[in-house]
């Protein structure tokens, strides 16, 4: 089976997802990894705030940044090879490079007893 990482720029929390402007893809990116972990996928984020020792260990991120800069952040590595910079991939894109179906990626909802809706991942609404 394959893995994936990816490596974020500096974000106020893990996942980005924090305060009053949540960046809807980092809502996507948070939600398709969750599925990912629910599916037995192996994926990891890091971010450069709170992980920066991943990046100084993966020496491919770390010639990455230093070359480039963090503009090049996020960059996806599929099985230790940087397949994707300057953007996150899409999930069309995940699905391709992991080999698995498109509905791993997928937020799903449940219906609970008083009729309300709440996704999988906990977010009513």
């Amino acid at each position: 089976m394959k893995t994936m990482s990816i490596y974020e720029p500096a974000m106020c929390c893990e996942t980005g997802i924090c305060g009053v402007g949540v960046d809807p893809e980092l809502l996507r990116i948070s939600t398709v990894f969750n599925n990912l972990q629910k599916n037995g996928i192996t994926a990891a984020r890091f971010n450069l705030n709170s992980a920066p020792q991943a990046f100084i260990n993966n020496t491919d991120i770390n010639k990455l940044i230093m070359g480039d800069g963090v503009e090049s952040l996020p960059a996806t590595v599929i099985d230790g090879k940087i397949v994707k910079t300057k953007a996150y991939p899409t999930n069309e894109e995940i699905a391709a490079w992991l080999e698995i179906p498109a509905s791993y990626l997928e937020a799903t909802e449940t219906k609970k007893a008083d009729g309300g809706c709440c996704c999988s991942e906990g977010c009513c609404q």
